[in-house]
Parts: structure tokens; C-alpha cells; sequence
């Protein structure tokens, strides 16, 4: 069965985890991706050595690439580069603001040279202004947000605990490139596109941004609780797990007051009475709400929220993560032939059977790669 991108040809010169996990969703979807590294390799490789040995990051963020070893600033490196990008359908690069155009790899000219070409230009804080030449690795990223700052405990800010400003730009940079597609289909010609971390997390801080221009006041950090709903928090049982609950209207409160909480009477009581008064009255709130989580097993809880029609999860540790029930996992060869069970990508195409490309050594492709376009 063939893929969407089938017949696509991607050039990525990248690095880390932006840029990489966009051309691996295009890899997914069937198009060709070359990936350009260094001699010593894209330094993800380096990030741990988790997966067998390799890198937890790598192997997540690679497989279904083709990987050539270039150096852009040495003549036949660039030449073949040129030649790779006078046949490809989509160029990716995160070098730093302004390297790749200093080694003759400027976006405008290259899209000059092949009108089908579509760019994608990945940085951290833009291309211009004073933030422009700043390093701009993930947390340094979430931190200059403001994400940090809503995030976490009250006693202070914290780090999300995934690279979500590096997997916010690449999702933000794939979706462009499908749009691009989309656009030259119809008019023949391909487009620059430029995406930064800083804007891909400013883009999801819109709602605690809004809120404070709105009213002056920040969101608080809640840790596992909502600043404008009570009761949603995780509450402890008799057995020591963590039970999510989430109470979004007046008529779930009151259903899990009588199901739940065997109070029926409780949301006639002062400072139970509506979401407003509960948020102002939450120590309260929380304390009777816990008392019943306390008396009761996990496997108990569980039961009794399933009766009361209440939205609830387990806060879960990696090891619970990893035989989730809802888990869905896909196998990936690795360069030494071993093979590693990832989780599968979030979209199921229906009716396809997943099957991810392998993992690249370094430079194992270079060979080929270089015959092929003739240098």
C-alpha cells in the first residue's frame, strides 16, 4: 500500500530534535529523507544510550531517514547538497540564524533555483531582533515563555517534563510543510516557511497571556490541581495511589456528591453551593473530598467514580505508562540489527498496517547517496 508522500524527496540538514521530528513525520507518511550530519554525527546521538546502546532521542526521532555525512563548507560537499536540493521537494535547516545562508544555502536563492522547492527555516527566538543570535535549547525556551512559570508546584516554577518547546516547533514546522504541498498543487510553486520554539509555546500560552492582560493577575501554579475549578486535583487513597478527578458542571457535582462522596445534601451547603464559591472555599472543598479517597482502596475508587459517571485518570509513573492499557507500540530496526518497541505515532491511518523505516548508522547511506547524484 502506498504512503501519502510516496515519491517525495526531503533534504533535511539538522540536528537535535525540532528539525528531526518533522522530517521523521514526513518519513512516516512515505517521502524520502536525507538526513545531513556531520563526521561525528547529529550530536542527539550522544544524549544517552538508552535504546541498546544508542540514544533514546535518536532512535525516536530517526528512524525512516537515509543518513549523509557532508561537510557544506568544503566544494564537493556543497556541490552534491546543491545537487540533492535541485531534485528535492522540501528543504529542512536548524543550523544557527544565518549559518546555512553563509555556506551558500540561503532559502530565497535556493527556492529561486527550483520553484517547486519548499524551505523550512527552524530557529529559536525568529530570525530577527535582539533574541535572534540567543542559543535557544528547550528549557531555556520554556523559561523565557513564561510556560515555566504557570507550570509546577506553588512553591515554584517548573520545567515540562518532555521537550515540548523543540516537539511544539516540529509539529508546527510538519503541518506548514503539509499546507505547502497542499498550496503547490494548486499554484506549481513551493514557499518559505520559518518557525521558531519561541512561537511555537507563545502560541499555547495564549489563554494564561489573555487572562493576565485581562485581569491583571497571573494563573497560579496549581501543581496537579485547575486554577478555576474545584474540585480537579489528585487525591491519595488508602493504598497510597493518586486518583485524578475532574468536576466540570454543577450536574456532575452534584452526581458525584450523592454516587461518590455519599453526600447528597453536600452542594446545598455553604461554600459547596458552585464552582465560583468552591474555588474560593478549596482548601474545604478538597479536605471532604479527600477524606473519602483516604478510605478507599485504588481498585475501589475506581469502582465507585465509574458508578458516578465522574472523569477521573491515575496518575501514573513510567512504569505504569509502559503496560497502559491505551499504549500503542511499534517496532524499529537499529543499526546493529536489534529492535526497539517505540510508542506509534498518535494518527492511525485506518486500514494501514504501521510500518516505520529503520534507524540509520552514521553516514550509511553516504556511499549511495553520493553515486546516485554523482559526486
Amino acid at each position: 500500500m502506498t504512503k501519502p508522500l510516496e515519491g517525495l524527496l526531503v533534504v533535511s540538514l539538522e540536528q537535535a530534535v525540532a528539525a528531526p521530528y518533522c522530517a521523521a513525520r514526513l518519513a512516516d507518511a512515505g517521502a524520502r529523507v536525507i538526513k545531513i550530519e556531520r563526521a561525528e554525527g547529529d550530536f542527539a546521538r550522544g544524549y544517552d544510550s538508552a535504546v541498546q546502546g544508542l540514544s533514546s532521542y535518536f532512535v525516536w526521532l530517526n528512524r525512516g531517514k537515509e543518513s549523509l555525512v557532508a561537510n557544506i563548507k568544503q566544494p564537493l560537499d556543497a556541490a552534491l547538497l546543491h545537487r540533492l536540493l535541485a531534485k528535492a521537494d522540501v528543504f529542512i535547516q536548524n543550523l544557527a540564524p544565518g549559518a546555512a545562508a553563509r555556506s551558500g544555502f540561503a532559502s530565497e536563492a535556493l527556492r529561486a533555483a527550483n520553484e517547486r522547492l519548499i524551505t523550512v527555516d527552524i530557529s529559536g527566538y525568529g530570525e530577527t531582533g535582539e533574541y535572534a543570535s540567543m542559543k535557544a535549547y528547550d528549557l531555556l525556551v520554556q523559561a523565557e515563555s513564561g510556560l515555566a512559570m504557570v507550570t509546577g508546584h506553588p512553591a515554584g516554577p517548573g520545567r515540562v517534563g518532555v521537550s515540548i518547546a523543540d516537539v511544539g516547533c516540529g509539529m508546527n514546522a510538519y503541518t506548514g510543510v503539509l499546507e505547502a504541498l497542499i498550496e503547490r498543487s494548486q499554484t506549481g510553486r513551493g514557499k518559505g516557511l520559518k518557525i521558531s520554539l519561541f512561537d511555537a509555546v507563545a502560541d499555547w500560552m495564549n489563554v494564561p497571556l489573555l487572562y493576565f492582560e485581562g485581569t491583571g493577575n497571573a494563573p497560579q501554579r496549581m501543581g496537579l490541581a485547575h486554577p478555576s475549578i474545584c474540585p480537579y486535583g489528585a487525591f491519595a487513597t488508602r493504598d497510597g495511589a493518586l486518583v485524578l478527578i475532574s468536576i466540570q458542571n454543577e450536574r456532575e457535582w452534584v452526581t458525584f456528591c450523592a454516587s461518590f462522596l455519599d453526600a447528597p445534601d453536600l452542594p446545598r451547603q455553604p461554600g459547596f453551593e458552585t464552582n465560583t464559591i468552591r474555588v474560593a472555599n478549596r482548601a474545604t472543598v478538597d479536605a471532604r473530598v479527600g477524606q473519602t479517597f483516604a478510605a478507599l482502596t485504588r481498585d475501589e475508587a475506581a469502582a465507585k467514580l465509574r458508578v458516578s459517571n465522574t472523569a477521573y485518570g491515575f496518575v501514573n509513573d513510567l512504569a505504569a505508562l509502559s503496560h497502559h492499557p491505551a499504549l500503542r507500540r511499534t517496532p524499529v530496526v537499529l543499526p546493529n540489527g536489534g529492535v526497539a518497541e517505540i510508542v506509534a505515532p498518535a494518527v492511525i491511518r485506518v486500514g494501514e498496517t504501521l510500518n516505520l523505516g529503520p534507524v540509520p548508522a552514521i553516514g550509511q547511506n553516504s556511499e549511495a547517496i553520493r553515486a546516485e547524484f554523482g559526486i
